[in-house]
């Protein structure tokens, strides 16, 4: 895979109204996945669907006569036929369901709105995801008005509920690419971004191309006791031991390790670090677990170096009176290459040590990805992130939560998470929070982006590259 491309800097020109317009309407369609189903909830989705599915193929014409499209459900699935078929160049992921909004008071506009103005996209979806999904539509109809066909074959695919595991989206289409043998060169999905100011003591902005995903596993502790009269209690009621046992999960993590894709990133971010912190790393090997330590010092880089723990839900008792009987807890974890589901579940029971709570897996769980090390399509993602953001230094990463990418993991031999969407810290809250918005100039980066990998793949092979 060539890596020679020009280094021309992106403009940083933000995209004309028609191209945000498109974008907003998009954002428009309420294609909020939830885990619970209704009649009328399936079916007002159902319409959502429909409707940005419609504005997909009236804005991209092109895309939609030269490409195959199979549907899945509302997922999308198009093949860009190469010039040579026998090979498949990339998997370009993106989702276009969302999370709920729930709290419209706190938005500035509404949530579903699709307000444009003269700086920002602004809506639910603007970054989660469907920024990508049409970004890479706008890049695609671009390369075939110029032309443009890819050497090898490649795939989009646009799952619709991603935001609840992917089981009948992303799961379906990465079957389908099994049942036809593909191998991908290049996955690309969502994960990465370029941050601002969270990477403690590099003064530059930070590209974070991930090589993997944290797994996850919720697990539920229970206690059942005798209930009663709260006038007489016993010495442990259910909800004193329940707490007593989440305290334990919470002040006992589980350890801190350095895993080689953090230890290529801190090498690669070495050269922007003070003097003190560069001859650190120059001992990395020694000295990883001082660096562990200093990772773990803030929850945004703590995630890198160890399998987290959050309690995220605990109910029990019914008056405050009455004794419970039951109580439980939900405790969510995400884990570290090297931690597996079940080591999770044989921690917790050592932690908790007490029989009489109940601990068992519930709900969806999935391994950390295998990951992929960085190597020629690595290189070239990182060469067209220098080409659109000049300014930013280019590391790897490992994405703490989870992404459709996980169901494709053995479809492609080098996995990156990473779009060049600039934030700071306050931007991240957006994503999942209130308002959630996209710059302009952040938009027409990531079509550009897109518009070079595009060209980047219809490219002569060389030689060295097979």
């Amino acid at each position: 895979m060539s890596t020679n491309l020009e280094a021309r800097p992106s403009s940083g020109d933000p995209v004309d109204d028609a191209t945000a317009e498109r974008l907003a309407v998009a954002l428009r369609c309420v294609t909020v996945s939830r885990e619970e189903t209704g009649a009328d909830a399936d079916s007002s989705l159902d319409a959502a669907f429909t409707r940005l599915g419609a504005h997909l193929e009236q804005s991209f014409p092109r895309v939609h006569a030269e490409l195959e499209l199979e549907k899945f459900g509302h997922s999308r699935l198009y093949t860009w036929r190469g010039t040579d078929d026998t090979r498949t160049a990339a998997l370009l992921l993106a989702h276009q369901d969302v999370v709920p909004a729930d709290d419209l008071a706190g938005w500035t506009h509404p949530p579903f709105a699709g307000v444009v103005d003269e700086e920002f996209i602004w809506g639910r979806g603007a970054i989660d995801d469907k920024s990508r999904v049409l970004a890479i539509l706008e890049a695609a109809e671009s390369a075939l008005a110029a032309g443009l066909r890819p050497r090898h074959t490649v795939y989009l695919a646009f799952g619709h509920d991603e935001e609840v595991f992917g089981n009948t989206g992303a799961v379906r289409m990465a079957a389908r690419l099994r049942e036809r043998g593909v191998r991908a060169d290049l996955l690309l999905d969502e994960g990465g971004v370029i941050t601002e100011g969270i990477v403690n003591d590099v003064r530059v902005p930070v590209a974070t191309i991930m090589l993997g995903e944290k797994g996850y596993a919720t697990v539920r502790l229970s206690v059942s006791e005798t209930g009663g009269h709260s006038s007489m209690p016993g010495r442990q009621t259910a909800i004193g031991r329940l707490a007593r046992a989440v305290s334990r999960l919470q002040d006992h993590p589980m350890p801190l390790r350095v895993t080689p894709v953090v230890t290529d990133m801190l090498t690669r971010l070495r050269p922007y670090l003070p003097a003190g912190k560069r001859r650190l790393l120059g001992f990395a090997g020694v000295a990883a677990p001082v660096i562990a330590r200093i990772l773990a010092a803030t929850p945004q880089t703590e995630a890198l170096v160890r399998t987290t723990t959050a309690p995220t839900v605990i109910r029990g008792g019914v008056k405050p009176n009455v004794l419970p009987q039951q109580a439980e807890a939900m405790v969510n974890f995400r884990i570290l290459p090297g931690d597996s589901v079940d080591s999770v579940l044989a921690h917790c029971r050592r932690t908790v040590r007490d029989s009489r709570v109940h601990i068992e897996l519930v709900g969806m769980s999935a391994e950390p990805s295998t990951g992929t090390r960085p190597g020629p399509l690595f290189d070239l993602i990182a060469d067209i992130t220098r080409q659109v953001a000049p300014e930013a230094a280019v590391t790897t990463g490992l994405v703490p939560g989870a992404t459709d990418s996980r169901h494709y993991d053995d479809l492609a031999g080098t996995r990156c998470n990473f779009a060049p969407i600039r934030v700071t810290a306050a931007d991240l809250e957006r994503i999942h929070g209130n308002d959630e918005r996209l710059s302009r100039v952040n938009y027409a980066r990531l079509i550009e982006f897109n518009r070079r990998l595009f060209t980047a793949l219809a490219e002569p092979e060389r030689a060295g590259d097979r």
